[in-house]
């Protein structure tokens, strides 16, 4: 059997404009035949932005640097991940002493994972994002402190990977998509691309 997706985009050639090794094996699980292409991007936002804003303004920000170099037939993937709690974005931690901080202000609350993706071609770009809620069981200093040593959380938004060790023993519930706190919303991505080339 042909995959739906891949048959739509068969004259066209991906790009994720992305090294996290997290999205590149969802675009694999998809079916997509795309180039790994990362270039560095300073990821400063401005500081009026709430929310979605934020990582809309990022996975934009991420696009803007493929565009002198973007051929016909090609459309760029650039994602941004924001994890929002009481109204402030937890980026990513630059040591352990930050990691624990996050964890500390997520333990036992409800917060928002938002993941905006950017879809760039040399006529159009499209931006979606998904928001799930999760929510955390209170954890313990010794839990939070294992955590970081193991899994050196530093690379990731909120200092944690739901699909790590603290995902496992401390989520207690989950509204919205899964793939989407991973880093990538694959039921978006799936339908913007169909749409796009329909």
């Amino acid at each position: 059997m042909i995959n739906p997706l891949q048959e739509k985009l068969k004259d066209r050639k991906i790009i994720l404009g992305s090294g996290s090794p997290r999205r590149k094996a969802f675009l694999e699980e998809l079916g997509l035949d795309f180039e790994v292409r990362a270039k560095p991007v300073d990821e400063i936002h401005p500081l009026d932005l709430k929310g979605s804003e934020i990582s809309e303004y990022l996975a934009q920000l991420k696009a803007s640097v493929f565009l002198p170099e973007l051929r016909e037939k090609e459309i760029v993937i650039t994602s941004d991940t924001v994890v929002w709690h009481e109204n402030t974005s937890l980026a990513k931690a630059e040591n352990a002493f930050e990691a624990s901080k996050m964890l500390g202000q997520l333990s036992g609350k409800w917060h928002e994972v938002i993941t905006s993706v950017c879809f760039t071609t040399v006529t159009t770009q499209k931006v979606v994002s998904a928001i799930t809620e999760v929510k955390f069981k209170e954890f313990s200093q010794e839990e939070i402190e294992f955590y970081i040593e193991k899994c050196k959380p530093f690379d990731k938004a909120g200092a944690y990977g739901i699909q790590e060790w603290i995902g496992m023993i401390g989520i207690s519930e989950i509204r919205g998509s899964y793939t989407n706190v991973v880093g990538l919303p694959t039921h978006l991505v799936y339908k913007t691309l169909m749409d796009m080339v329909s």
